[in-house]
């Protein structure tokens, strides 16, 4: 039983990293170009959270053909990168000034509040895990 509730949250963790990386070049885009043709750094933000989106999927693909001890340093990995992810859009890289931007309007918030239940659910993740490692010994 505990297998198949592990198999459940890494497919939930899985899906919510497709829904933020596609949501990063959809409903979640940052601002668009200038009429001049530059990108504002919240462009770049985006950019960033799309790579680790990808990064993302390509750990979460993985960790489903994994043993337990793996998968724990796995979803280890995906905690400390969904709450890096928190911090990317407005912390780590700025955004555009303007509270009214849809940087700051759209693309913080929704990227903040997926990332969010990626950790948490990873968190979970890791002590389901964790306890299940502990009473196979």
């Amino acid at each position: 039983m505990k297998n198949r509730k592990i198999c459940v949250l890494d497919a939930a963790i899985l899906i919510l990293f497709c829904l933020l990386t596609i949501g990063v070049i959809t409903f979640l885009r940052p601002c668009g170009v200038h009429e001049d043709g530059s990108y504002s750094s919240c462009h770049w933000a985006g950019r960033i959270l799309f790579g680790f989106g990808i990064t993302g999927i390509l750990e979460m693909v993985f960790v489903l053909l994994l043993q337990k001890p793996f998968r724990f340093g796995v979803n280890a990995a995906v905690f400390l990168q969904a709450v890096l992810m928190v911090m990317i859009p407005g912390g780590i890289v700025s955004l555009c000034g303007m509270n009214t931007m849809r940087c700051n309007l759209i693309m913080r918030p929704g990227v903040q509040v997926i990332s969010l239940v990626i950790a948490l659910l990873a968190a979970i993740n890791l002590w389901m895990i964790w306890r299940l490692i502990q009473k196979e010994k």
